[in-house]
Parts: structure tokens; sequence; C-alpha cells
């Protein structure tokens, strides 16, 4: 079993990224493979609204330029993931919200490329607007059919400047309950 964490946070290896570790290192120690893609430096564009995706049905969006074809196959390849983001004025990161526009419509529009994989949230905020950035990301898993699991409260930490969130203790207890969560229903779903 595999699970795809993606990192939307514009730092690399910032506070989003430490959450994220956080809960791999959980599924890693349960014997699940993850892999760790940092959208630091990139642009993904926002969906046009072509409709190619439905037209054409190929898994993939029309759009050639950015990596979000390559990010589609490993979400369709991977059984989980994580979706990593700040909170920027209490939404999800710009590539991230592009992935969840334009993966979500390629999913949606080729028989439900991603029903029933399993996917978490992982959020990093300074101090308010998280539970938006949750929301957005399990919305786009609740529309795909994936199964969300939980764990001890809202997968969130808190910190500004890069390695904030090894401070927080709740935080980080939050991201290892979430790993073994995670583990625990992957291996129930594939037993």
């Amino acid at each position: 079993m595999k699970v795809l964490a993606i990192n939307g946070s514009a730092r690399k290896d910032g506070n989003t990224a430490i959450m994220l570790r956080t809960a791999m290192v959980e599924l890693e120690a349960e014997g699940i493979e993850t892999e760790l893609v940092q959208l630091h430096g990139k642009v993904i564009q926002g969906c046009i609204a072509c409709m190619q995706c439905w037209e054409k049905k190929d898994g993939h969006c029309a759009l050639k330029k950015d990596m979000l074809n390559e990010i589609l196959d490993k979400m369709v390849a991977a059984d989980g993931m994580l979706i990593g983001s700040p909170t920027y004025f209490a939404n999800v990161s710009s590539n991230i919200k592009s992935i969840i526009d334009r993966a979500g419509m390629v999913a949606l529009a080729n028989d439900s490329l991603l029903a029933r994989k399993v996917g978490a949230a992982v959020v990093a905020v300074r101090r308010g607007g998280a539970i938006h950035v949750f929301n957005s990301i399990n919305h786009f898993y609740f529309i795909n059919q994936m199964v969300v699991p939980g764990s001890s409260y809202w997968n969130l930490g808190r910190g500004l400047e890069p390695g904030d969130v090894e401070k927080d203790d709740e935080g980080l207890l939050t991201m290892q309950n979430l790993g073994k969560n995670m583990a625990w229903v992957l291996k129930k779903l594939h037993a």
C-alpha cells in the first residue's frame, strides 16, 4: 500500500511538511509506503472550465504545462493521500485549490477515479481560519467518494515561522494519531 502526501505550502520543509511527515512516520511504521510531493516553487494553473476531461475521458487534464497530470497519476496509483496546506486568508493555498479543482473534475469525469481511496487533510495555521482549510480539503475527498479517517482533534498544527509546529504538542499528537488511524483504515479496506 502507498500514501501520497502533497505539501501545498510555498515553503519547502516548513510547518505543513513537518505535519505531513509526522503522520507519514506512523504510516511507514505500519509498513505503508509514503511519498511526499512538495509544491514549493511550482505553479499549478487553475481550472479553465474547458470540459475536455469530460469529452476525452482519458484520466488527464487538457492543460499540460504544469505538473497536475503527474500529481493526478500519483493520486490514482496511491491507496491514500494526505493533502497539506497552510492557511492563507482562511483558505487553502492557490496550488492546492488548483489541484482540488482540476484533479476533482478529471476524477469525476472519469468514473470517479479516486473513489474509495483514503484521504486526510493536514493544515498548518498561525492563528485562525484553519477549519475552513480543513473543510475545503475534506470536501474534495467527500465529492470523490473517498474514505476520511479521523484523529484525536482536527488535523491542524499552529505555527508561523518554519519549525514552530514542533512546539505544538497537541498538533503533533494529532498527526501521529492520524497516521495510525489512516494505516488502520487502509489495512481494513485491503484485508
